[in-house]
């Protein structure tokens, strides 16, 4: 459906057009941009902004379809871009991914988006308390995009960092479910990582588009402080995948550890109840000539024989750390 529909001049904005189809007109008889805002979209509802703001057909068709990787196209003097926005869901400890479609025109700027997130409403009441930046055009409103996407990286890498802190007192804690909540959590560490590399090739063809058209200056330092946010946290979700890699180390050592110690210890009782099977299995064999055969103290000497080197066993390996 259609969230907002509006034409800004000079920084301003100016009564709202009467409908969708009259947005075009509008938007040239007063001479200023259009701000299209859209939510999950139908084919019918697109493609009648397709049809108003001649935009691409392959990039409308990768809208509509949804499911894109993060990147940026240029068809003539239109610009696509697809975004990987993000949220932490604090009570399912779960990232949620959803999707961002951008269509940048001279005179307009078209948002289809497919998820909650990110929050355009607080962007869109953001640039009109700013009249001087939004004068600067669509170029501006998707700066603020931009950075309100990556804004919202943030409570992520928070989030993320929380459940690795949990995984590291799971792994010596002997919690059986762990290795579960490792997989878990580095599926979507790398699909952060998906969502949020791109980002970088992104902002800097933006900003070597402004440098060419010779855009205002402010405009590009905001987007290159955009960009230094999108580094810090590219740097922050490679660390998160080393950790997590390191953390499946340490516990397939945990219980490559655990299984070596069972077993030392099932051999140890197998070597100590081994004694007496030894001592009785001798002394049951039916020979009429055996030593102390007919010896008097002969059982009690036995019994004595095989406590005595049972309890030497287990001496031996609780002193080796086996039992």
């Amino acid at each position: 459906m259609i969230v907002d529909n509006a034409v800004y001049v000079a920084g301003r904005r100016t009564a709202d057009p009467p409908s969708l189809d009259e947005t075009f007109e509008v938007m040239r008889a007063r001479n200023g941009f259009a701000w299209i805002g859209m939510y999950r979209p139908n084919p019918e509802e697109l493609q009648s902004v397709a049809d108003e703001f001649a935009l691409p057909p392959l990039a409308v068709e990768d809208a509509l379809q949804g499911h894109q990787r993060a990147k940026i196209e240029k068809y003539g003097g239109s610009t696509f871009l697809a975004l990987r926005p993000a949220r932490y869901l604090d009570a399912d400890e779960r990232v949620e991914f959803g999707e961002l479609d951008i269509f940048l025109g001279a005179d307009y700027l078209i948002t289809v988006r497919h998820a909650e997130s990110p929050d355009l409403a607080l962007v869109r009441k953001r640039l009109e308390g700013d009249p001087d930046l939004l004068a600067k055009g669509p170029l501006a409103v998707l700066y603020a995009v931009l950075d309100q996407v990556v804004d919202e990286y943030l409570p992520v890498i928070n989030g993320l960092e929380n459940d690795i802190d949990e995984i590291e007192d799971q792994l010596f804690n002997g919690d059986q479910e762990v290795s579960r909540r490792i997989y878990q959590l580095s599926r979507e560490v790398l699909a952060f990582q998906r969502a949020t590399h791109p980002l970088s090739d992104m902002l800097e063809s933006v900003r070597d588009s402004l440098a060419e058209s010779g855009a205002d200056e402010t405009l590009r330092d905001n987007l290159r402080d955009v960009h230094d946010h999108v580094l810090r946290i590219v740097e922050r979700a490679d660390s998160f995948r080393q950790l997590l890699q390191n953390a499946l180390m340490v516990h397939t050592t945990l219980v490559g550890q655990d299984q070596n110690n069972e077993i030392k210890k099932i051999s140890s009782w197998a070597a100590i109840l081994f004694t007496p099977t030894l001592v009785g299995t001798i002394y049951g064999m039916n020979f009429e000539y055996m030593p102390e055969l007919h010896w008097v103290l002969g059982y009690p000497f036995a019994l004595a024989l095989m406590l005595g080197l049972g309890f030497a066993l287990y001496k031996i390996f609780k002193r080796r750390g086996w039992l």
